[in-house]
């Protein structure tokens, strides 16, 4: 039986490892929330009281952390304590699975790679929902041998895995990616909102739009109009899914990559002050489709 360490169980992290639990890999958890830590092991992963202590003798080492700052503090250390790259054997392969930016990601890699590990920065895309049924797309930058070494890992949590490039690339593929997507879904709250407001049916236009040209992954798997769409945020109060304050944080990655490239980012910049300034109103912990709440606000 391999064995994966899994640090890191938010919303995308649990579902993950419980993934890998029905796939039959061994799994130890370690998360700084206890309660998420022993939810795991009612379900039979071994509970550890650190990082290191799960990944010590780990044959895969996965990470779902929340910013660069983190992953970095993971792996190669802080004031706290040493990194687990100095710390563990080095036949474990480490996989960053949280949405970073590209040069923390390549600084992770070339430690590892100074010291004869395998580093693959995947980040995910799919959401919660994706999480839970195992249908997530793995976005990967790092060696073709190290991405070979990940996949039959990966494949026990999702349907998509993708090479991206070297390392970091992973995670520049991924910044695109949610960059489009706060743009389309600040556009489809605009179109749907004016459809209301001109005397339409909410449901009906998300039909006509979803076979027309303005068809979008937000109306086909995530309308962000309350009571169109059943089991998504939008019909739950905008609870679960992707945070408004994550959304947040990818556009910032999206702009510090564009700044870094002088790369034109119009409409990215846009949705990124959208998201802020409802961030800012108190929606930071709600999915980020409540972005529609900015042009219908919630009825109480």
């Amino acid at each position: 039986m391999t064995t994966v360490a899994f640090i890191g169980l938010g919303n995308m992290g649990a579902p993950m490892a419980a993934n890998l639990l029905k796939n039959g890999f061994g799994v130890r958890v370690f998360d700084l929330v206890p309660a998420t830590v022993s939810t795991l092991a009612a379900q039979g992963a071994e509970p550890c009281s650190s990082a290191i202590v799960a990944a010590q003798d780990a044959a895969i080492v996965i990470s779902m952390l929340p910013e660069g700052r983190h992953a970095k503090a993971l792996y190669l250390g802080d004031e706290k304590g040493a990194g687990l790259i100095t710390q563990i054997h080095r036949d474990s392969l480490l996989i960053d699975c949280s949405t970073i930016d590209a040069d923390s990601a390549r600084a992770i890699a070339a430690a590892a790679d100074a010291r004869g590990m395998a580093f693959v920065d995947a980040p995910v895309s799919g959401g919660t929902a994706g999480a839970i049924a195992a249908t997530l797309t793995f976005i990967c930058g790092g060696s073709e041998s190290a991405v070979a070494r990940a996949k039959p890992v990966l494949q026990a949590m999702g349907r998509n895995i993708f090479h991206a490039g070297p390392a970091g690339s992973g995670q520049i593929a991924k910044i695109c990616n949610n960059m489009l997507l706060g743009v389309l879904m600040a556009g489809t709250c605009e179109a749907l909102s004016l459809g209301i407001d001109n005397g339409l049916d909410p449901a009906v236009l998300s039909d006509i739009i979803k076979a027309s040209s303005g068809g979008n992954w937000t109306l086909e798997k995530y309308n962000p109009c309350p009571g169109v769409m059943a089991g998504v945020p939008a019909s739950n109060d905008y609870k679960g899914g992707f945070m408004v304050d994550l959304m947040v944080k990818d556009l910032g990655l999206a702009t510090q990559a564009a700044l870094s490239t002088r790369s034109a980012m119009p409409m990215g910049a846009l949705a990124r002050n959208l998201f802020v300034h409802h961030a800012k109103q108190g929606h930071g912990h709600e999915d980020f489709s409540s972005l529609f709440c900015q042009y219908r606000p919630k009825s109480n």
